[in-house]
């Protein structure tokens, strides 16, 4: 092969490397639309009763009507706000004991047989509980959220000590770094990204819990309005105020990835997804 012959034999090889980048950026596109027909084909087969599963465009249309009731707009306002409550306060507690006792060997030994008990018990479960000592009010679903988000963070803060190099660390200790200036310089700029994993699982679960905490304590808020039209036989507007749930979950999701972008924007692993892409 000439050497002007290289650059015809490379335009292929490029051809397919710009498919391989378009296509993960189509393909979430193309899941969409497929689940989209198929939500509303399927209630139209017979094979349910359409009472019980009505189609998507009569669930959206149902869900723009809702847009024009403020109590909509109330409601939503009620669940973001105990979750970001809950979330906010787990996001604190669970990187301040996720920081004391991985830096302290002993507290870590001390603690470990109680974290592996506490964490695998499910929110959930609590509920009973919460209700007797902190009422029906929201407070109880902030009580959920805190409890089911802090191991969600407290588990990635550890993860991210145990991840600290030695070498930095024994240059930290050897150039007399304060404690603060070790945890500064040395522990956050390693434990960033998983705290920032941590903080977007615990989204995630806070946003369920406070609508299952609406849902069965009773609280206002989105769960509650699900409850409702599910007991009044509202069966499509039940499922479009569960659609407006999966888009206010989709939506924190992409935003806390966002945010984990930007903030780590100097960090490999970001550099390299950019990079791939």
């Amino acid at each position: 092969m000439t050497v002007l012959d290289a650059p015809h034999a490379s335009a292929p090889a490029a051809t397919a490397a710009r498919a391989r980048r378009a296509r993960p950026r189509i393909a979430p596109v193309v899941g969409i639309v497929i689940a989209a027909a198929v939500a509303e084909i399927f209630p139209r087969t017979g094979l349910v009763s359409e009472g019980a599963l009505p189609p998507l465009s009569s669930i959206l249309a149902e869900l723009a009507r809702e847009s024009g009731d403020s109590a909509l707009w109330e409601a939503l306002g009620r669940t973001v706000r105990t979750t970001a409550i809950g979330l906010v306060a787990a996001v604190a507690a669970g990187v301040v004991a996720g920081v004391i006792i991985g830096l302290v060997p002993v507290l870590r030994a001390l603690t470990a047989s109680t974290v592996e008990f506490l964490r695998p018990i499910p929110s959930v479960a609590l509920i009973p509980a919460v209700i007797l000592i902190f009422g029906t009010g929201f407070q109880s679903g902030v009580v959920l959220i805190v409890y089911a988000g802090f191991w969600q963070v407290f588990v990635q803060v550890l993860y991210g000590i145990q991840d600290i190099d030695p070498v930095a660390r024994d240059t930290a200790s050897s150039y007399r770094f304060s404690a603060w200036a070790k945890i500064r310089h040395v522990v956050w700029p390693t434990m960033l990204p998983f705290v920032f994993t941590g903080v977007r699982l615990a989204a995630s679960v806070a946003l369920v819990l406070a609508i299952t905490g609406e849902l069965v304590i009773g609280t206002p808020g989105l769960g509650q309005l699900i409850s409702v039209a599910q007991s009044s036989g509202a069966t499509t507007e039940m499922f479009a105020l569960v659609v407006l749930s999966g888009v206010l979950g989709v939506l924190v999701n992409v935003g806390f990835r966002l945010a984990e972008r930007t903030a780590l924007s100097w960090h490999p692993s970001v550099r390299r997804s950019r990079g791939a892409r």
